[in-house]
């Protein structure tokens, strides 16, 4: 293929384009993080405590970190964890998982491994069978990898 000025231009600004669209990572705003959470606790106000949220805390690769959530709760038919979510405040689309039970469940445990774009925070909440909402968050540091890192 013979390369006269015309196609070099060409190949050039298509070249840049690609590198500098390549470089940014899109990411989710604290707008859509805080409505997901809204959404999800229906306005209900999330305590501290009952829900528990392990993540490392430097994750060497993003692309797999391993995740886990733990709600104390006597999972009864009166008394019951019906749902956990786990937002990542820094992915493209903040909502990572969701995780649902029952009083057949007999324990709110889960784990997972889950893709982080970049060095972020973690939300876990736990919505109970009485409305009420409990959150834990942790820091995640990302240092390669990830959803374009």
């Amino acid at each position: 293929m013979k390369t006269d000025r015309r196609n070099f231009c060409a190949l050039s600004a298509g070249a840049l384009t690609l590198a500098l669209a390549g470089n940014r990572v899109a990411t989710a705003d604290g707008h859509a993080v805080e409505e997901r959470i809204a959404e999800f606790t229906g306005g209900a106000e999330a305590a501290t405590g009952t829900i528990e949220l392990k993540a490392p805390e430097i994750a060497e690769n993003g692309n797999t970190v391993p995740i886990s959530v733990s709600v104390e709760s006597p999972m009864t038919a009166d008394n019951y964890v019906s749902e956990v979510m786990i937002l990542a405040t820094g992915n493209p689309l903040p909502g990572v998982a969701t995780f649902k039970f029952s009083p057949m469940s007999g324990s709110a445990t889960a784990s997972t491994r889950i893709r982080l774009a970049k060095t972020q925070d973690l939300i876990a909440l736990a919505k109970m069978s009485d409305g009420s909402v409990f959150s834990d968050t942790k820091s995640v540091k990302v240092t390669i990898g990830g959803c374009g890192g």
